[in-house]
């Protein structure tokens, strides 16, 4: 066998079937440092702390839906409501 033909069919196998990308993203990825897409959801420009989100759902007793809806600043002048008013 031609080890030029037999290096080609392993670089596809490679790419196609154990780095699933293509050509064109693999170097984009060596050349310029851009991740191929894996599907993975997008991380938010700003997370509410995990504490944070416990105290609005279990003592507030927020919605998750409406606490993942909510600003960090929004948040916190909620909890702190919650902790001088009590409601």
């Amino acid at each position: 066998m031609d080890p030029t033909v037999y290096g080609a069919g392993i670089w596809g196998h490679i790419l196609r079937d154990q780095l699933v990308v293509s050509e064109d993203e693999f170097w984009d990825c060596v050349l310029d440092g851009r991740l191929p897409n894996r599907g993975a959801p997008e991380v938010p420009k700003e997370t509410l702390p995990a504490d944070l989100v416990y105290m609005l759902i279990h003592r507030v007793g927020l919605a998750e839906e409406t606490v993942a809806a909510m600003a960090k600043e929004d948040a916190l002048a909620r909890l702190h409501q919650y902790w001088i008013e009590g409601t």
